[in-house]
């Protein structure tokens, strides 16, 4: 897959005071690398090094014949929301070696983007899993590599999905393509913090209620304070 870089150089605003990270992670040559440098309104950081012979017997580029290089410890692009609202984005490495860095990416991490290539969906399960551990909020982005379609059922049967985690459609070298991910994904974080709100509001009410009653389940008697007692 080609690679698309943005050409724009746009300085961050003075008012913006409020940084969220995010953590695009996924297989080996899944598009990582070109969905940050597509959709990152600065000269993404990236850092690629040249795939060599001794490296074939390390990762499997079987299914990425045409990859020449690789991200060998991350990539970091930038998206501004608005005034104060800026988006940092962390691509990670994708090969297995690499894996013991993505624990640190996701530390303070907003939400993820998980990218599926669904010729080697496999790859995506570990990705999934420690975002599971971290409890992170994510979606699915399946990157258009071509090859057979399937129906978003079935992914979401072969990565084990539940249901409420979104999963659509990318192509991770169309700056609009990428930014529905992001818009997905910001969107999704934030459904998940007013459930999660919601949630904690019932468990407050309800510790609130227990409170009034005694371990008979009767409604505990209301001693009334003298009038003498009030703070005044």
């Amino acid at each position: 897959m080609d690679s698309a870089t943005s050409d724009a150089r746009t300085p961050l605003g003075a008012s913006a005071d409020n940084g969220l990270k995010i953590v695009v992670v996924g297989g080996f040559g899944v598009g990582k690398t070109t969905l940050v440098r597509s959709v990152s309104e600065i000269r993404p950081l990236n850092t690629e090094e040249t795939m060599t012979k001794a490296g074939e017997a390390v990762d499997d580029i079987s299914e990425v014949r045409g990859k020449s290089a690789t991200t060998v410890a991350f990539d970091f692009g930038r998206v501004t929301l608005d005034a104060r609202n800026v988006l940092y984005l962390f691509g990670a490495p994708g090969q297995e070696r690499f894996w013991f860095l993505w624990d640190r990416l996701f530390s303070g991490t907003l939400g993820a983007v998980v990218l599926v290539d669904t010729r080697r969906i496999g790859d995506s399960w570990y990705a999934i899993d420690r975002l599971e551990h971290h409890g992170t909020p994510f979606i699915v982005a399946c990157n258009d590599f071509g090859g057979t379609a399937y129906a978003p059922q079935q992914i979401r049967e072969a990565l084990d999905l539940d249901p409420h985690v979104p999963l659509l459609d990318c192509d991770a070298r169309s700056r609009a393509s990428a930014k529905q991910v992001l818009i997905t994904l910001v969107e999704h974080v934030k459904n998940q913090h007013v459930k999660n709100q919601h949630v904690k509001n019932q468990h407050a009410e309800s510790r609130h209620t227990k409170g009034r009653y005694d371990a008979q389940g009767s409604a505990r008697p209301q001693v009334p304070v003298p009038h003498q007692e009030l703070a005044l």
